[in-house]
């Protein structure tokens, strides 16, 4: 039996879709890269060829360098003078816990591992960084709160995946925690409309990623805090983690094929195809409706033009 598609997730899932469908040189979102990464572009086109899924955003995993955005500072300002009397004036985003927001900005961002002998003595620059030295000097001058601070990241793949219905849903879910993807989940799952539920998964495993402190920014320059020693055992270790996050979207693919072939077809009670209460309710109104419609149509054929007549006589002379 054919699945039964909500409207609404129809429409999001051709609307996604004729984006995607945009050669890549015109492609843009809103993502550091601005595209799709190619490390799993097969992986979506399989996921959007399934009946009731589209994805709605992806990353195949990443090696980044973030500023964090403007903090408030100690005494509720911001900082930097005359700016800062502005914003108040004028209301503006401040950075939440995590830097994002307020201006924060990507320094470096990478969708594949690092090449560590060529930049060999030179990671402060690629990160965009200066010597360690004048951070700790900097660092100095301010309490910690009042800082913006630059995050090194290794975040490994995420999918936000849109199902046509529960059942769906879990076959996703299933695949991605038996490939690994730990921290996977689902919100969504009833729904506020008359329209079933279409959840939205969510496939993650926060167990690879990786987060430090290496810098700062103070002055208007990004200060770097610790040796070119350990920003390097930072990369060989995301490195490393690039490995096995390709080696769980692997299986995740493998098992994602396996798990949609062996759903097992749900049957009715007397063994007639399965149908889930929305799609019941659907039909039985179709039906209702088909049996009003010929029940019309029966009655107008046995009314005779004589009855109809005589009928409109009585009303004219009362």
């Amino acid at each position: 039996m054919a699945q039964y598609l909500p409207p609404s997730f129809v429409a999001k899932k051709q609307n996604i879709l004729e984006q995607l469908a945009v050669p890549a040189e015109q492609y843009d979102d809103l993502s550091p890269k601005g595209s799709i990464d190619e490390k799993i572009r097969d992986l979506i086109d399989e996921i959007n060829a399934l009946e009731g899924c589209v994805t709605t955003s992806s990353c195949a995993g990443r090696i980044s360098v973030f500023l964090e955005g403007k903090k408030k500072s100690s005494d509720g300002e911001a900082e930097n003078g005359l700016e800062d009397r502005i914003s108040i004036e004028v209301p503006s985003k401040t950075a939440g816990v995590g830097g994002k927001g307020g201006g924060g900005r990507w320094l470096f961002v990478s969708h594949d591992p690092i090449d560590i002998q060529k930049h060999i003595g030179a990671w402060k620059d690629l990160f965009g960084m200066q010597s360690e030295a004048e951070g700790i000097e900097l660092l100095s001058l301010g309490a910690a709160r009042d800082v913006r601070f630059i995050h090194f990241k290794f975040e490994p793949m995420i999918l936000h995946i849109l199902t046509a219905s529960l059942q769906q849903a879990q076959v996703l879910l299933s695949a991605a925690l038996q490939a690994g993807f730990r921290e996977s989940g689902a919100l969504n799952l009833v729904s506020s409309t008359a329209e079933p539920a279409t959840p939205m998964v969510g496939i993650r495993s926060m167990g690879l990623a990786l987060e430090s402190v290496i810098g700062s920014e103070r002055g208007g320059k990004e200060i770097c805090m610790i040796p070119e020693y350990q920003l390097r055992n930072l990369v060989e270790i995301s490195n490393d983690r690039f490995k096995e996050n390709t080696k769980r979207i692997e299986r995740f693919r493998s098992l994602l094929q396996e798990v949609g072939k062996n759903v097992p077809e749900k049957k009715g009670k007397h063994g007639d195809e399965w149908e889930d209460a929305d799609a019941r309710r659907e039909r039985k109104r179709a039906e209702g409706l088909k049996k009003a419609q010929i029940k019309q149509a029966a009655h107008q054929e046995t009314e005779s033009p004589q009855e109809i007549l005589s009928i409109g006589t009585v009303d004219q002379n009362t």
